[in-house]
């Protein structure tokens, strides 16, 4: 494997996350609850874990900021625009699947 400095780890890891976010922003047709139950995690995910790593460093950033650098506009718009009621089959995979704690 090519040894990677730091900075280029942290330069490549910005830029896959960056296409991730890109790629999710153009499939708005695939929704949180599909992502969750195939992945076991989702757009708000991503939103929670970047606020995480903000605040990990210093720097307070707020659930609906963090949202909206991942969705690409205001939660509650993007829910109005794109969310779907979950089916009943999605529900009961998403029980199936989420953690237990």
């Amino acid at each position: 494997m090519t040894a990677l400095s730091k900075e280029q780890q942290t330069e490549f890891e910005a830029a896959a996350f960056r296409r991730l976010v890109a790629h999710l922003r153009e499939r708005s047709d695939v929704q949180n609850i599909d992502l969750m139950n195939l992945a076991g995690f989702c757009r708000n995910c991503l939103s929670n874990w970047y606020r995480e790593a903000a605040e990990a460093d210093g720097v307070a950033i707020s659930r609906d900021e963090s949202r909206e650098i991942v969705y690409g506009m205001p939660y509650g718009e993007w829910k109005d625009l794109h969310q779907n009621e979950a089916s009943v089959d999605q529900k009961a995979a998403f029980e199936l699947n989420k953690p237990h704690k």
